[in-house]
């Protein structure tokens, strides 16, 4: 699932829902950070960008201090990358216009991409594999049975299916005037004068799998909040909900540790679940001063500072990282037991360290199932 249909609001109107977020060093180019934000669902491989809406990144600077185990989000600058799509009807290509931080705006054409143009930037836009990598129906099942469904192996759901994907490559040093690490998170907003957020997205499956869940809530059995969740700002959430969500959160995570019957993550004496503020520091941290790294590399960063030590790896999330075994270990034992696999380890076409890394959509995706 990682963010896929995250919400009535997603479900109705699909063509704004974000599906997946990574960002990771440049396998290529050193001192370059790849942003990929894949929308819409089950999109065919014909399927093309809204031209309702805007395709926003959004970076902020990090600092890591171990010694107070904290990770800080600058307030400021903060880093926008806008894309909008015409509205060209037909099966031929759209032009896309990225808007860059310093106000100046590559135009490139979907289905293709363009190489650097002076900005410091190359974009690619249009159909691709989903390379999403998780057994969907085994999660869920564990979820409505309260035991640890998972089989060896799995599968992955709706194998096949594409994602409208946007990847945008750029020269840190010369867009961003910084090499260091940054926290990123990604929205789709209505575009026009009034721009409202439809979605945003950080990390993968906080939506679905912790948001999502109501039976364990005791204090709000029956709110669906993940719309409300998807309208705040990333690294500002308002306080209306604020209370709601870290109520769900503890419960949530509660039930994630349970599940082997070791509590790994034990409350505090207010019922506090000792990952809730973790979770809702919602964006990726990665570092594109270090070397691309796939596996190990996703919540490597964050997990460390809170254990009080330095960082390894680049952090983020590449295309093939199973960050599902990462999320289902880490919430379950805390990494201190053996890890927790859905029986899927990788994507039946992997994403590649060539540009612009995502496998070629599926001539022929399966069909979405009736009751989505």
């Amino acid at each position: 699932m990682s963010d896929h249909i995250s919400g009535p609001r997603a479900l109705a109107d699909p063509i704004a829902d974000i599906t997946d977020v990574y960002a990771f060093p440049s396998p290529e180019r050193p001192g370059r950070l790849v942003l990929v934000m894949n929308t819409l669902p089950f999109a065919p491989v014909d399927g093309r960008f809204s031209d309702g809406l805007i395709y926003r990144f959004r970076l902020r600077p990090v600092d890591l201090n171990p010694a107070e185990r904290r990770v800080g989000v600058a307030v400021s600058p903060e880093w926008v990358l806008d894309c909008v799509f015409d509205d060209r009807a037909g099966a031929g290509a759209q032009i896309g216009r990225l808007a860059l931080p310093d106000g100046g705006v590559s135009s490139f054409e979907t289905l293709g991409h363009s190489m650097d143009d002076g900005s410091g930037v190359r974009v690619f836009a249009g159909p691709r594999w989903d390379p999403f990598i998780m057994d969907a129906p085994a999660g869920l099942r564990t979820i409505a049975e309260q035991r640890l469904s998972f089989t060896d192996p799995g599968s992955i759901f709706m194998d096949g299916k594409n994602v409208l994907a946007l990847v945008i490559e750029l020269d840190c040093d010369r867009v961003l005037g910084h090499v260091g690490p940054v926290a990123v998170v990604a929205e789709t907003r209505t575009r026009g004068t009034l721009s409202v957020r439809i979605e945003r997205v950080g990390r993968p499956e906080v939506k679905n799998l912790l948001l999502g869940p109501k039976q364990f809530d005791q204090v709000n059995r029956d709110l669906e909040i993940r719309d409300l969740y998807n309208m705040e700002d990333a690294f500002q959430l308002g306080s209306s909900y604020t209370g709601a969500y870290r109520a769900r959160l503890h419960a949530n995570l509660a039930f994630w540790d349970r599940l082997d019957g070791v509590a790994q993550w034990p409350l505090d004496a207010s019922g506090a679940h000792p990952l809730t503020e973790l979770v809702l520091a919602d964006y990726l941290v990665v570092d594109p001063s270090r070397p691309y790294a796939e596996q190990g590399s996703f919540l490597e960063i964050e997990r460390a500072v809170m254990a009080g030590h330095a960082p390894l790896t680049c952090g983020g999330r590449a295309l093939n990282d199973d960050v599902i075994d990462t999320l289902y270990t880490f919430w379950i034992n805390g990494g201190q037991g053996p890890v927790i696999t859905d029986g899927v380890d990788a994507a039946s076409r992997p994403a590649s360290a060539v540009f612009p890394y995502l496998s070629t959509p599926n001539p022929d995706p399966p069909t979405p199932p009736e009751h989505l």
